[in-house]
């Protein structure tokens, strides 16, 4: 599932080009693909005719397009989504599940382009949210992501002493900080030194202020190189992968050295997914919760 590095590249992908573009027409080919938009396609695209994006904004792994009736658009990439701007005269893609057509040439460039949204697995999700352009209310629960100045690390330390928890459940705990998912706190979790299974009440302020440290070097670094995307399901807005995967040095890496010391990185079945560490870097600490 994409993370916040690559939710991130997609939404500076669309507001080069849809800002500013006023929605001419909607087509939904798929009614999962808007489930959670309880009145429906014909309704979905009812709202939305006529109406213009004056931003794109992210929360976490959410992305929601502002409308200028003070509207939203929320978008959920769930496993395979992905929102591509083409031409209209590209072929339509084979999991083509939504269309949304501007009123003429407008976004970077002034070229014609239109919205497609695509999922190969219907995990996704796109839907109006009624006066949702600041927050949309779905949306509302999730905590701030690390690089919004909404997050205070003071408030995030102290939730993590209370809840007394392993270190890595509470960095996907998305009522505790967004956007963090199972590759990225890895990766921060081996630059920090922390095994995942370490106790959250243990933690000092400067092993959380490290961790955090730890959290924003990597998507910082994801960021830079498009994101991490390990088949061809993410894409951005232009349809070209990331290739943060190739600097990975911990996930996905099980029995190979460990950059830093060499030791033969270790899997640990996790919540039904894996967790990979290095096992000197990272040791079991005492009183750990596997």
């Amino acid at each position: 599932m994409p993370e916040l590095p690559e939710v991130e590249v997609v939404r500076r992908g669309l507001e080069q080009w849809v800002v500013g573009r006023t929605i001419a027409g909607v087509s939904v080919y798929n009614p999962r693909s808007v489930r959670r938009h309880t009145a429906g396609g014909a309704d979905f695209g009812d709202r939305l005719r006529g109406l213009t994006v004056t931003a794109v904004r992210r929360r976490g792994k959410y992305l929601w397009l502002p409308l200028d009736t003070g509207d939203a658009v929320l978008a959920h990439l769930g496993m395979s989504g992905q929102l591509l701007v083409q031409p209209p005269d590209r072929p339509d893609e084979k999991h083509l599940r939504v269309r949304i057509v501007f009123t003429g040439p407008g976004g970077a460039g002034g070229a014609d382009r239109e919205l497609r949204f695509v999922d190969q697995r219907t995990f996704g999700h796109l839907m109006v949210v009624p006066g949702g352009a600041e927050l949309p209310a779905p949306i509302a629960h999730i905590a701030p992501d690390p690089f919004e100045s909404a997050f205070d690390p003071d408030a995030f330390a102290a939730a993590l002493r209370r809840r007394r928890t392993g270190l890595k459940r509470a960095l996907l705990d998305q009522s505790l900080i967004s956007g963090v998912g199972n590759i990225y706190a890895d990766e921060a979790l081996w630059l920090s030194r922390q095994h995942w299974a370490r106790a959250t009440e243990t933690l000092t302020a400067a092993e959380t202020a490290g961790v955090l440290d730890s959290v924003r070097t990597v998507m910082s670094a994801a960021l830079r190189e498009g994101g991490t995307s390990f088949d061809s399901l993410y894409v951005n807005v232009n349809g070209e992968s990331g290739y943060f995967d190739r600097s990975l040095r911990v996930y996905g890496r099980r029995d190979e050295p460990c950059v830093r010391c060499g030791t033969p990185i270790r899997r640990d079945v996790f919540m039904n997914r894996s967790s990979f560490s290095c096992p000197t870097c990272q040791p079991v600490p005492e009183g750990a919760r596997l």
